[in-house]
């Protein structure tokens, strides 16, 4: 089964999983806004995505800019400031297995199908 974490309000996250929808691609969605992921969940995350925690991380968001811009962060603090400030985590990640993408753009998803 696919996993989105989505975002409704962004709208490359309604783009995949509007996507997902005409390819008739079954899916659940996690509302990571709503359900904060853990530090655990987010290591898991980004063992799946093969990246560093700061190719996560929305950099151009206010709570970066006003908390942690200019600061090097380990990989510890910057996933504990994804799980403190779940806005920071780049979307839509989509999940299927042990494989994982942020679909910017959404037809990434095909990389994992």
């Amino acid at each position: 089964m696919i996993t989105i974490y989505h975002n409704p309000r962004c709208s490359k996250s309604r783009e995949c999983m509007t996507m997902l929808e005409v390819e008739n691609i079954p899916f659940s969605t996690v509302k990571y806004l709503n359900e904060p992921l853990s530090e655990s969940e987010l290591k898991e995350l980004l063992k799946k995505l093969g990246i560093k925690p700061i190719d996560l991380v929305r950099q151009k968001e206010t709570v970066w800019l006003e908390n942690y811009k200019g600061r090097q962060l380990t990989d510890e603090e910057a996933i504990a400031a994804m799980a403190e400030h779940p806005v920071l985590i780049e979307r839509p990640i989509v999940v299927n297995g042990d494989k994982a993408v942020i679909a910017r753009p959404a037809e990434r998803v095909k990389e994992i199908l």
